[in-house]
């Protein structure tokens, strides 16, 4: 398909304007000189009729969870009903202003201050802060939180220990909370290591960052022993609940003895992410550590039945995002909560944790498993087996975008000896026996094609509309704009016939 550039004919536009509208505005009058730039652009003219119809191609090529299964392991990508996103579009909310005086937008508040509360009581903790607009912005206040609650205590500790199965952004997070990272190494289970964990624990460091289910898949054995090491020295137990997709309804957090837990509401509760946002990763504390969550929160005047923004005074860590964080996704997630209940929270998961273990059973035959034992809500195989044919994991997903569907994750996570070449696959709640069994079908198919015929693998895919990509010049040659292209085609004058532009 042709870039817009590409479709450029010489002083054909998509306007018309009255030609003496702007006779006397100068430019230099509309923009300060440093936003105006001295090179001409390089513009498209095109017709309104083409512009339309080259957008509305492009739409067609993309890939969502509305076109079929998008199984990415450690991100939750499921189906959303569509009446949580038009309740979110209501113009009450939409045009909402985060600055217009508290009574004006009590429902709103109001929304926020019970969707507290349903966390808390979902996760057995005390009070959420619903600023963080991301998940990792919302690990990030977890690590300052913890970090001034010892400040504060007077305590110097510097170091956060992060297992080496934990959620990706957990070691950078904690890094920028200008912690040291201590890496836990996985015992043969998968899961972390309690002699190691015992070792590295010490009066220096801050405590531990826990993914449960880890990035296997696995729920860790050993919680009630995680606990005691690290209340033990003093520590304190932060949970990435990334993948709470596992554990609605089963287990609560806090009854296990964390004290801070971070959800994306963006993946468990509606709205999964992608495409850049929007996402929500609250922060949820225990009663000793509410002082130090972000300013301000939602309270209720029960004098006065009035809800209103609360600041949380001289040992909370500050604001860190203005107004009322993505405002949409709470929307969503409280939808979504009530609409569910309890049991359908419950159902949720364990139908999440059943789908997961059907695959890995139907799979483990043709795709070692990482640790073969019962998972979560996603499984991990590998396909290290391949390798003797010349085929890479990664040809296995290039593979399976022939066939129609969406890869799932690859070499994440990766640790030896275990989990190498890793596919992760996380099939939630809203996928159906069918369309597993058409996901398993099409997997074994590529296996067989894998021992009998590689090059189908190292060469796919075959059929979308970019074909075989060049990671390493696509890393190094980024194409920013049509130039670059230009000038990138004219020095491999297409000599590999496996890049695609």
């Amino acid at each position: 398909m042709k870039l817009i550039f590409e479709k450029s004919i010489k002083d054909r536009d998509g306007y018309s304007l009255p030609g003496d509208l702007f006779k006397e505005i100068k430019i230099e009058d509309c923009l300060p000189e440093y936003a105006i730039s001295k090179k001409k652009k390089l513009l498209s003219e095109v017709s309104e009729v083409d512009v339309v119809r080259h957008f509305t191609k492009l739409s067609k090529l993309n890939y969502g969870l509305d076109d079929g299964f998008y199984p990415l392991g450690s991100c939750t990508m499921k189906y959303n009903p569509k009446i949580n996103e038009k309740l979110a579009s209501l113009n009450n909310f939409t045009y909402a202003h985060p600055l217009a005086p508290e009574e004006t937008v009590q429902g709103s508040l109001e929304i926020i201050y019970d969707l507290n509360k349903l966390l808390c009581e979902i996760t057995a903790m005390d009070e959420y802060t619903m600023a963080p607009a991301a998940g990792a912005h919302g690990e990030l206040t977890g690590n300052l939180i913890m970090r001034k609650y010892f400040v504060d205590r007077g305590d110097k500790r510097h170091k956060m220990l992060i297992p080496d199965s934990a959620h990706g952004t957990n070691p950078a997070s904690a890094a920028m909370a200008d912690f040291q990272v201590v890496e836990v190494k996985s015992n043969e289970r998968g899961t972390v290591d309690l002699t190691e964990l015992a070792r590295l624990m010490d009066k220096d460091t801050v405590g531990l960052m826990l993914t449960n289910p880890n990035t296997v898949g696995l729920y860790d054995e050993g919680i009630k022993n995680i606990e005691k090491i690290v209340h033990h020295k003093g520590g304190l137990l932060y949970y990435d609940g990334a993948n709470l997709n596992a554990s609605l309804g089963i287990i609560r957090p806090g009854d296990a003895g964390f004290d801070v837990v971070h959800l994306n509401l963006h993946k468990t509760f509606s709205t999964p992410h992608g495409g850049g946002g929007p996402g929500a990763g609250v922060i949820g504390v225990k009663k000793d550590l509410i002082p130090y969550l972000p300013t301000p929160i939602v309270a209720f005047d029960s004098t006065h039945k009035k809800y209103y923004l609360l600041d949380l005074g001289s040992k909370s860590i500050g604001m860190v995002r203005a107004f009322w964080s993505n405002f949409p996704v709470l929307i969503k997630t409280y939808v979504w909560i009530l609409s569910m209940g309890p049991d359908g929270l419950y159902n949720a998961s364990e139908t999440s944790i059943i789908n997961a273990n059907y695959v890995l059973a139907k799979l483990k035959k043709y795709y070692k498993p990482a640790y073969d034992r019962y998972c979560g809500h996603e499984c991990t195989v590998t396909g290290k087996e391949y390798k003797k044919y010349g085929v890479k994991t990664l040809d296995i997903a290039k593979r399976l975008m022939d066939y129609g569907m969406h890869p799932p994750t690859i070499y994440f996570p990766h640790f030896e000896p275990y989990a190498e070449e890793t596919i992760m696959v996380e099939p939630p709640e809203s996928e159906s026996k069918e369309m597993l069994d058409k996901f398993i079908e099409i997997m074994i198919k590529i296996s067989n094609e894998a021992k009998t015929n590689p090059e189908l693998l190292t060469t796919a895919p075959h059929n979308t509309p970019i074909r075989r990509t060049n990671d390493l010049v696509a890393a190094k040659r980024p194409i920013l704009t049509y130039d670059d292209e230009l000038k990138l085609k004219d020095e491999l004058k297409y000599k590999d016939k496996n890049i695609d532009f």
